[in-house]
C-alpha cells in the first residue's frame, strides 16, 4: 500500500514537473491570442507594400494606413486590447505625422481638416483603449474617408496604387464604399500636386510659416504697442529678447525631439505633441496675468496722461519679466514644430527640384508676418489711449482662450487620453463647425477643449467687470483730485 503511494507521488511530480516545463516553454501561445502584427511606419511598409514607388506617395501611404488599422482591428477583436491600442498610435505617429501626410494637408488644404484626422485617430485610440468594436469601426471609416478624399489632392494616383485597388479585394471593396469611386487604369493622374512640385513647396513654406506665426505676432505686437504707448519704449528689449531665446531654443528642441523620433517613432511623435501642449498651457496663465494687468493700468494710465503728459509711466520689474516670458512663449510654443516641418519641407523640395520655390514661400510669408507686426505695432498706437488699452487686453484674453483649446488638443494627440461627456452639452458642440477661422481661435467641436475654454471665459469676463468698477473708482478719485 505504502508502495503505491509512493508510486502515485512519483507520478504527480512527473506530471508537474512537464507542466511546468511546457509552461515555461509557451506561456502566452498556451493561453492568449496572438498579436496580429503590422509595420509600425511607413518607411518599413512602403518597400513591401510599394516596392516600385520611388517617392512618397500620400496614396499609397493610406493605404498602409488602412492596414494598421485592419490590424488594429483585428486585435481588438480577440481581445487585445494593448495591441489594437498600438496599432492607432502607429497608424499617426508612423505614418500621417512622419511622411508629410499632416503638413501637405494643413498647407494644401486646410488646418481645420488636420484638426479633423487628428481627432479621428484620438477616436480610434479611446474606442482601441474601451474595447469598443463598434466605436473602433465608426473611427476606422470616418478616418479612412478622409484620408482617401485628402490623398488625390495632394498626389497623383498611381499606377501602383490601381494595381492594389485590383488585386486587394477587401481593399477595393473598402475604398469604394467610402470614396464612390471605382479604380481602372485610366484614373492614373499626372503629379501636379506632388510632395516635392513647385506649387506644393511653395504653398507648404508660406502657408507653415503664416498659420503658426500669425499668433506669436499678435502677442508679441500686441505688447510692444502696449509698451510705447504707456511710455516704457525702453522695456521693448525684453520682448525681443525673450522672442530671440526662443527661437534659438526651438532649434534646440527641434534637434532633440528629431533624436526622440529617430530613436522611437511612436513615443517620439506623443513627446512632442505634450510638449506643445504643455507650453501652450503656460502660455495661457501667462497671457491671462498680462491681460488682466493690462486693463488694470487702463484707467490709471490715461487720466495719469491727462493730468500729466510729461511723467513716464513705470513697469515693475516683475510686469517686464512676465511681458518677456510671454513673448517667449508664444514663439517657442510654435517654433520647434515649424522648424521640423520646414526639415522635412526642404527634402521634398531637393527631391523636386523646388529649393527656389521654398524660399520664395518663406520670403512671401515673412512680408505677410511683418506686415501685421507694422500694423499692429504703428497703427494701433494712434488709438485713444483707453480704448487701445482696453483691445489689448482684450487681444490677450483672446489669446490665452485660444491657446487653452490648442494646448488641450495638443496633450490629447500626445496621448493624453482627456475624456469629457456632458449630457446634452456634448451632442450640441458636436455640431460647432470646423473651419479655419474657429481653428486660429482654438476653437473645436469637441467637450474636452470647449468645457474649459468657457470656464475660462467666464472668469475673465468676471474679471473684467470687477475690473471696470475698480476703473470708474480711480476715474472719479482723481477727478475729484483735479477740481
Amino acid at each position: 500500500m505504502a508502495a503505491k503511494v509512493k508510486s502515485h507521488k512519483k507520478l504527480f511530480a512527473l506530471m508537474f514537473l512537464a507542466f511546468v516545463v511546457f509552461s515555461a516553454a509557451f506561456p502566452v501561445q498556451a493561453f492568449a491570442a496572438a498579436e496580429t502584427e503590422h509595420y509600425a511606419t511607413w518607411k518599413e511598409a512602403q518597400p513591401v507594400y510599394f516596392p516600385d514607388s520611388e517617392k512618397t506617395n500620400m496614396n499609397e501611404v493610406a493605404y498602409a494606413i488602412e492596414k494598421v488599422v485592419d490590424s488594429g482591428r483585428q486585435n481588438l477583436a480577440d481581445g487585445n486590447t494593448e495591441a489594437a491600442y498600438k496599432c492607432a498610435q502607429d497608424a499617426y505617429y508612423g505614418y500621417y505625422e512622419v511622411c508629410g501626410f499632416e503638413r501637405q494637408t494643413m498647407a494644401q488644404i486646410s488646418g481645420s481638416r488636420k484638426n479633423e484626422v487628428e481627432f479621428y485617430y484620438r477616436d480610434l485610440r479611446q474606442a482601441a483603449k474601451s474595447n469598443s468594436l463598434s466605436d473602433y469601426d465608426e473611427a476606422a471609416d470616418n478616418l479612412m474617408r478622409d484620408l482617401y478624399t485628402d490623398a488625390p489632392i495632394l498626389s497623383n494616383i498611381s499606377n501602383e496604387f490601381v494595381k492594389k485597388y485590383v488585386e486587394d479585394k477587401g481593399f477595393a471593396e473598402n475604398y469604394t464604399k467610402l470614396t464612390g469611386q471605382v479604380l481602372a487604369e485610366g484614373n492614373v493622374t499626372d503629379n501636379v500636386g506632388g510632395a516635392g512640385s513647385a506649387g506644393a513647396v511653395f504653398a507648404q513654406a508660406f502657408v507653415i510659416l503664416l498659420r503658426e506665426g500669425i499668433e506669436a505676432i499678435l502677442v508679441i505686437g500686441g505688447i510692444i504697442a502696449y509698451l510705447i504707448k504707456s511710455g516704457n519704449k525702453k522695456h521693448v528689449r525684453a520682448v525681443y529678447i525673450g522672442s530671440l531665446f526662443a527661437i534659438a531654443l526651438s532649434f534646440g528642441a527641434a534637434i532633440l525631439l528629431n533624436v526622440i523620433k529617430a530613436a522611437n517613432a511612436t513615443n517620439g511623435g506623443a513627446n512632442q505633441e505634450l510638449i506643445e501642449g504643455i507650453t501652450a498651457l503656460i502660455a495661457v496663465a501667462v497671457l491671462f496675468y498680462v491681460s488682466n494687468w493690462m486693463l488694470s493700468k487702463s484707467e490709471s494710465e490715461a487720466w495719469q496722461n491727462y493730468l500729466d503728459k510729461k511723467v513716464e509711466t513705470s513697469v515693475s520689474k516683475g510686469s517686464m519679466i512676465a511681458l518677456g516670458f510671454t513673448a517667449f512663449l508664444a514663439v517657442f510654443r510654435e517654433g520647434a514644430e515649424v522648424i521640423l516641418f520646414y526639415q522635412q519641407i526642404i527634402t521634398d523640395a531637393q527631391e523636386g527640384d523646388g529649393v527656389g520655390w521654398l524660399w520664395l514661400g518663406v520670403l512671401a510669408a515673412a512680408v505677410v508676418l511683418v506686415a501685421i507686426f507694422i500694423a499692429i505695432r504703428f497703427f494701433s498706437v494712434k488709438l485713444p489711449l483707453k480704448p487701445f488699452f482696453l483691445a489689448t487686453s482684450i487681444l490677450m484674453a483672446i489669446m490665452a482662450i485660444s491657446f487653452l483649446g490648442a494646448g488641450i488638443k495638443e496633450l490629447m494627440e500626445g496621448s493624453f487620453e482627456l475624456v469629457l461627456r456632458i449630457q446634452g452639452i456634448t451632442p450640441l458642440v458636436e455640431q460647432i463647425p470646423t473651419n479655419d477661422f474657429l481653428d486660429i481661435f482654438g476653437i473645436y467641436p469637441h467637450t474636452e477643449t470647449i468645457v474649459p475654454q468657457v470656464i475660462l471665459l467666464c472668469i475673465t469676463v468676471a474679471l473684467f467687470i470687477r475690473q471696470h468698477r475698480e476703473n470708474k473708482k480711480i476715474k472719479a478719485e482723481l477727478a475729484a483730485k483735479a477740481k
